[in-house]
């Protein structure tokens, strides 16, 4: 049994850098958890933090209940692999893997049992003899790995392991890390910035920004439904199409999402509405995924938005239009802040009065407040730029159209993604 909590969390570097800024986690026995993230957002601290090699600044981690903040690296029972495999270049693959059993004082017979047996599983029996310079990548990744299993920890920290290959030895080892530390049964924590890699591997996926934890769930959830606007743009190939919307409330019949010069319509009966108008006259954040989209005639009624397409990208098993809709684009940054400005008050939400009271449960004026004094990422250059949309649609490969052709597109309204000026998701019991 091997479980891992972090409480409130938080590392400062000497020069002042908040590398980690409380984060609070639980992983379970036996769980693949998968921090992902951009490079800096204090992923692989949190694992060095757990593993006793860099101290907190504040907080706990406990593993199995206990707190261990006093407690040596060596008496964690935590095995960790490096992303750059720090093998000992003198010594052969047999030597490299029994290490850390030789260490440990375990005699040189049921040693070498264990090395073969781990050689054996990981398919590196043929090569204890030789050392890591002889070794092509994915070997001494395998060999790496195998001196971490030698152990038998009760918990595995991975550091982006696969960085430094190739695509296609990637994803052969994914799968056999995955197959790997299941049939071991270990909790493993896996740090990588490839959304396939966690998305393919993770029981559940946490997602880091900046030090601060943005979202955590399994693949369907964190994909499905991102908790906040950094998380909906980081996952998926396409990148979701993120739109700016103006929200008009229509009483009983619908939600208008103004996208520029066109608008789609949010039936009253949808649990949603009641959330959307809260932000009557007010812009949002309005997500699309690609699969969220499908080509139909010009003349098809209902949900559609019509444009042209900008350009073509050919991928072999599809093709992406990319269309211009007459709609403005949100574009994530990961640098930038929020500003505070100022919405303009006065005669749109006022025409609502009782009636939008009687809707959301607020007061005329509480409304008018919240749009005055929020501070808002859509209209912030650093953190989010505004540009003309380019809608991903996906197409059959090599579809018969050209950059100008006109292009309409279907769009699921129940699969369309909400959020708010702050990059929070717009939702009623979103988990």
């Amino acid at each position: 049994m091997s479980t891992v909590a972090l409480k409130d969390v938080s590392k400062v570097w000497p020069d002042g850098t908040l590398a980690v800024d409380r984060v609070s986690l639980d992983v379970r026995d036996g769980e693949f958890l998968v921090l992902l993230g951009p490079s800096g957002c204090g992923k692989s601290t949190i694992l060095r933090m757990i593993a006793g090699l860099e101290d907190p600044t504040a907080g706990d981690i406990l593993l199995n209940g206990e707190p261990v903040l006093n407690m040596p690296p060596r008496d964690r029972k935590i095995a960790m692999v490096f992303q750059d495999f720090a093998l000992y270049p003198h010594m052969t693959v047999g030597g490299n893997i029994g290490f850390p059993l030789k260490l440990s004082g375990i005699e040189p017979g049921p040693r070498e049992e264990r090395i073969g047996d781990v050689a054996g599983a990981l398919g590196i029996g043929d090569v204890l003899g030789r050392r890591p310079g002889q070794l092509s990548g994915g070997q001494r990744q395998r060999v790496a790995m195998g001196r971490a299993i030698v152990r038998r920890p009760g918990l595995f920290l991975m550091d982006e392991p696969l960085s430094n290959l190739d695509s296609g030895l990637r994803a052969e080892l994914r799968a056999e890390i995955t197959g790997l530390t299941r049939e071991l049964g270990v909790t493993t924590m896996y740090v990588t910035h490839d959304q396939a890699e966690a998305l393919t591997m993770a029981d559940r996926v946490a997602i880091m920004r900046k030090g601060v934890l943005q979202d955590i769930g399994t693949p369907t959830e964190v994909y499905g439904r991102p908790a906040t606007l950094y998380v909906a743009a980081f996952l998926g190939s396409p990148r979701m199409n993120l739109l700016e919307a103006s929200v008009y409330v229509h009483l009983d019949r619908y939600v208008a999402l103004n996208l520029g010069e066109q608008a789609l319509y949010l039936p009253w009966d949808d649990i949603r509405s009641r959330s959307l108008a809260h932000y009557h006259g007010e812009r949002i954040v309005v997500g699309l995924r690609a699969e969220a989209l499908t080509p139909v005639a010009p003349d098809t009624p209902g949900d559609v938005l019509r444009g042209r397409v900008r350009y073509l990208e050919h991928h072999g098993h599809e093709s992406l239009a990319f269309l211009d809709v007459g709609a403005t684009a949100i574009a994530v940054d990961e640098l930038g802040k929020g500003v505070t400005e100022a919405a303009p008050s006065g005669g749109t939400l006022r025409k609502f009065g009782a009636a939008l009271q009687r809707v959301t449960g607020r007061t005329e004026k509480a409304v008018l407040d919240r749009a005055e004094t929020k501070t808002s990422v859509l209209n912030d250059p650093g953190r989010h730029q505004r540009r003309p949309a380019e809608l991903a649609v996906r197409l059959a490969p090599y579809p018969a159209i050209a950059a100008g052709h006109p292009l309409a597109v279907g769009v699921r309204m129940d699969a369309l993604h909400f959020f708010d000026e702050h990059g929070d998701r717009i939702d009623i019991g979103w988990r």
